[in-house]
């Protein structure tokens, strides 16, 4: 018989991406000292709240933050997309969202293709893939 895995797992999962991603945020602006671009900031608005409600509602068993999180991965992911395309496209100038630091600037460009705004995606991917499945399962 095959165990399936309760919507608690699955809370628990979101939010230790959620807390991971806070924690690698803070890491590249408050001790390597790399300061975010306006685009970063907007990321980060949608994934720090991210980190408190799912982890309130993993410790609490309640699937119902779901519908109330998910648009804040839909937005936070809608930011990294369009960051992602701002330092990758050609462009005129800075996007319309870059402050004092450029948005086009990659900070950190790991193989090529792992940036910041590539990771925020990807853990906001990550996030809603486990939202999902813990509005799917059982208790």
């Amino acid at each position: 018989m095959r165990r399936r895995i309760g919507s608690g797992s699955w809370l628990f999962n979101a939010w230790a991406v959620a807390v991971t991603a806070t924690a690698g945020s803070l890491y590249l602006s408050e001790y390597l000292h790399f300061t975010p671009c306006s685009l970063c900031w907007y990321q980060r608005i949608f994934m720090y709240p991210l980190a408190v409600l799912l982890g309130i509602a993993s410790w609490r068993g309640q699937k119902q933050i779901v519908p109330y999180a998910l648009p804040l991965v839909v937005l936070g992911a809608g930011f990294s997309v369009y960051h992602i395309a701002v330092q990758e496209l050609p462009h005129r100038g800075d996007a319309p969202f870059c402050g004092p630091v450029s948005c086009a600037t990659d900070v950190l460009n790991a193989f090529g293709f792992l940036t910041v705004p590539m990771l925020a995606l990807t853990a906001f991917a990550m996030i809603f893939a486990c939202l999902l499945l813990a509005r799917r399962a059982e208790n």
